[in-house]
């Protein structure tokens, strides 16, 4: 080990609300990070009561703690990218907004996560214009699904997608990846948008079935890679290829929504050697010694 390498994993500190199931919120991303090498760090920002079905409840955090869990932490470690996903009240927003200010060279990935997979709101139209004027611009890439983009581009649907992500840009975002799972197209097809327009598109087959997390996912991903220094756009190929991964090893524990796999490699590695093992060549006995 060089001298130049700290001796420990890249840290990213993730904001976002507890998921009791597991499948989204705060435990998608601390599985998400530590599964993609880094050591994550974790602000709570609200409780939800929820379960693979949707959400029934959201308590958010006191603003306050939310700011001290925060500086308590930046205030120890160096904290190589944010994650930001569900924040809970607009004077979270304004909190987190203030401490990731203070930080302008660390890359932050925000997720804006406007409703649940079921489409239990989980931001206000107040928390939704703090998030455009407090948040976006600050944010190093956002990453939308399409009606997530539209609304925060404040656009119908006769606007492009492309022409919500410049809007979007324009607020301040250094780049868009607008995710394409809710759009009517044989395959999923994701699109990052810069200043300049479409850097770059990516398809990828289309899974059978719901799934609960996968934003939150692609988007830890992206802090992952991020944080482990790739460049910007190829982090954002890697998070893809990662999150496709986990989804098409998804499995379905509850009576909702199937949960994304976010450990499926660890689990591919002990069957690829037991499928190993069963096709070596059983030992001759008599040439055993």
């Amino acid at each position: 080990m060089s001298d130049s390498e700290p001796g420990y994993p890249p840290l990213v500190l993730t904001f976002a609300a507890s998921d009791p199931s597991g499948g989204a919120g705060m435990q998608a991303d601390l599985l998400t990070l530590a599964s993609m090498g880094c050591h994550p760090l974790s602000v709570i920002t609200a409780i939800t009561v929820q379960d693979s079905l949707g959400v029934e409840g959201v308590l958010p955090i006191d603003a306050d703690w939310v700011a001290d869990q925060a500086r308590r932490l930046l205030e120890d470690m160096p904290v190589d990218a944010f994650k930001i996903g569900v924040l809970g009240s607009v004077e979270n927003i304004a909190a987190i907004a203030e401490i990731v200010s203070d930080y302008p060279d660390v890359p932050l990935v925000f997720d804006p996560v406007l409703a649940s997979g079921r489409g239990d709101e989980l931001a206000s139209e107040d928390m939704t214009h703090a998030l455009r004027e407090l948040l976006l611009p600050q944010t190093t890439i956002l990453t939308p699904n399409s009606l997530e983009v539209r609304l925060l581009a404040d656009e119908d649907d006769e606007r492009t997608l492309e022409q919500c992500a410049a809007k979007l840009v324009d607020k301040g975002c250094e780049y868009v990846l607008v995710t394409g799972t809710h759009e009517n197209t044989p395959q999923v097809v994701n699109t990052l948008y810069a200043k300049s327009g479409a850097v770059r598109s990516d398809s990828w087959p289309r899974l059978a079935g719901s799934y609960h997390g996968s934003g939150c996912t692609l988007a830890s991903a992206i802090a992952a890679m991020l944080a482990n220094g790739l460049e910007l756009p190829e982090a954002v190929r890697e998070a893809q290829e990662y999150t496709w991964q986990a989804l098409r090893k998804a499995y379905r524990p509850g009576m909702g929504q199937f949960l994304p796999d976010r450990l499926f490699w660890a689990r591919e590695e002990p069957q690829a050697r037991a499928e190993d093992a069963e096709a070596a060549p059983a030992a001759d006995a008599r040439g055993s010694h």
